[in-house]
């Protein structure tokens, strides 16, 4: 027996089908002709850190390399010509893939390379170290210290934090980080204004200082509160006297008595 229902299914499946295929032509048809492919992307070529760069460290050209970079996203200030890069020195580490910015560069100025590092305002001093307060050799340039000063009076000893979150600009003679290892070092150059510098040379003179490494995401300044002296109240003596009345004859004497 011929069953009419069942025609009816496979017609309207078939139809379904023909339909489903028809839109999903349509939209790979749609992607491949009106979409955006990578290819039609507009790049530019930019430079990038083709390896890793330590701080204070002179670029040369094997540190870089050039890549595509979309048109539309290119930071204002990305070096794009190694000559107009090549010689100039790293104010902060740069890691591979790092894009080379004007602001990670600063010019290699007449005398010292460290004196390039230095920031606008700020100045370079140096203090001495030995193992122990110079962090057992573990500081290296770029890194950010506190420093404590110790003094002694009357055979007692203070210390007090005297300065927070200070750079170290170099220790001894270099101003690069070439390798992270311990190493104990006779001088550590700091990066202060001139006000902290003053601390450091007064602090030095009266005592001793003590550097504390700090973590280098930790760029928090904490406030110590100083006790304030409650102000000494001075207390009148109380007059414990008394008048004492002496008659002889006709002789009146008064005089006071202290009880």
């Amino acid at each position: 027996m011929f069953n009419f229902k069942a025609l009816i299914l496979l017609v309207f499946s078939l139809v379904i089908g023909a339909g489903a295929a028809i839109y999903a032509k349509s939209w790979v048809e749609n992607q491949q002709g009106g979409g955006v492919t990578i290819a039609q992307i507009e790049t530019v070529d930019v430079l990038v850190a083709a390896r890793e760069i330590p701080y204070g460290q002179g670029i040369e050209e094997s540190h870089l390399k050039t890549v595509a970079w979309p048109a539309n996203s290119v930071p204002d200030d990305i070096y794009t010509d190694k000559a107009d890069i090549v010689g100039k020195i790293v104010n902060q580490a740069t890691l591979p893939g790092d894009l080379m910015l004007n602001a990670r560069v600063v010019d290699k100025l007449a005398g010292s390379r460290l004196s390039a590092l230095i920031a606008p305002n700020k100045r370079a001093i140096t203090v001495r170290v030995n193992d122990v307060n110079g962090v057992a050799g573990f500081l290296l340039p770029g890194n950010r210290v506190d420093v404590l000063a110790t003094r002694v009076r009357d055979r007692r000893a203070s210390t007090r934090t005297l300065l927070q979150d200070i750079k170290v600009l170099a220790i001894d003679q270099k101003a690069s980080q070439d390798k992270d290892e311990p190493v104990v070092v006779r001088a550590v150059t700091l990066e202060a204004d001139l006000d902290e510098a003053s601390k450091l040379t007064a602090a030095t003179a009266e005592g001793k200082i003590q550097l504390v490494l700090r973590n280098p995401d930790d760029r928090a300044v904490i406030v110590e509160d100083i006790p304030v002296k409650a102000p000494v109240k001075r207390v009148t003596p109380r007059d414990t006297s008394s008048d004492i009345t002496i008659i002889r004859g006709t002789s009146v004497n008064r005089s006071k008595v202290k009880l």
